[in-house]
C-alpha cells in the first residue's frame, strides 16, 4: 500500500464517529447532497461519511472480481481513493448509488484487464434476435435450483466479469435497463453477456 493511500485511509477511517453523529448537520443529507458538499469543500471528513454508507457494497462488488478477501479489500480501498479524486464527475443524472455501481464495475474490469492480461471482447454491437436465440437460453429457474455450496464454488471458477454480472442481476436484483446504464453497453449486449455467463456457470457447476 502506497504512502498516499495509507494516509487517505487514515483520514477517512479514523474520524471521531461520535462527534460526527452528535448534532451533525450532515447526518440526514441524501447521497447527492452530501456529494455536492464534498466536491465543493474537498472535505475528507465528509467523504468518510460516504465511505461508511457504501464501503460494504463496494467491497461486495470488488469481491466478485477478486481471487481473495485481501485482494477484494485492496480493490475496495483503490476504488474509494479514485472516487475521492473523481467525485466531481458525478453530475446527478442518476442516483448516486447507481453511479457508484458503474464506477466500481468499470474500475474492477479495468483492473482485471490490466493485471490479468486479458481483454474483454467488444460486445457492444447489437445482436440480432435470430442470432440471440440460436442457442437455448439457460432458464433462471436452473440457477435458483443450484445447491448453495456448489454454486459458490462454481462462481469462483468462472471469469470475474461473468461472476459480477450474475451477482448484479440475481443477487442484487439489478434490472436489464440498469445494467445497460451501469455497463455502458447496449441492451442486446447485456443480454448476451448474461446468457454466456449463465452457460459458463452451468457448465462448471455440472463438473463439480
Amino acid at each position: 500500500m502506497t504512502f498516499l493511500k495509507r494516509l487517505f485511509l487514515i483520514l477517512i477511517q479514523n474520524i471521531d464517529k461520535n462527534s460526527l453523529e452528535a448534532d451533525d448537520p450532515y447526518a440526514h443529507l441524501s447521497d447527492e447532497e452530501l456529494v455536492r458538499k464534498i466536491v465543493a469543500n474537498n472535505n475528507p471528513m465528509l467523504f468518510g461519511k460516504l465511505y461508511d454508507r457504501y464501503a460494504k457494497m463496494v467491497y461486495n462488488k470488488c469481491y466478485g472480481f477478486a481471487r481473495s478477501e485481501d485482494e477484494a479489500e485492496d480493490l475496495t480501498q483503490d476504488v474509494f481513493l479514485q472516487l475521492f479524486i473523481k467525485l466531481k464527475m458525478f453530475k446527478g443524472k442518476s442516483k448516486f448509488s447507481t453511479w457508484l455501481y458503474s464506477f466500481t464495475y468499470n474500475f474492477c474490469v479495468n483492473y482485471v484487464n490490466r493485471n490479468k492480461q486479458r481483454k474483454m471482447s467488444d460486445q457492444s454491437i447489437p445482436v440480432e434476435d435470430s442470432e440471440y436465440k440460436l442457442r437455448a437460453e439457460v432458464p433462471d429457474e436452473s440457477l435458483f435450483e443450484m445447491k448453495t455450496k456448489k454454486l459458490k464454488k462454481a462462481l469462483e471458477l468462472i471469469p470475474p466479469e461473468d461472476k459480477s454480472i450474475l451477482l448484479l442481476k440475481y443477487q442484487d436484483g439489478v434490472s436489464i435497463k440498469d445494467l445497460v446504464s451501469l455497463m455502458d453497453i447496449g441492451e442486446s449486449a447485456v443480454k448476451m453477456r448474461l446468457k454466456r455467463a449463465k452457460e459458463k456457470l452451468m457448465e462448471i457447476y455440472k463438473t463439480l
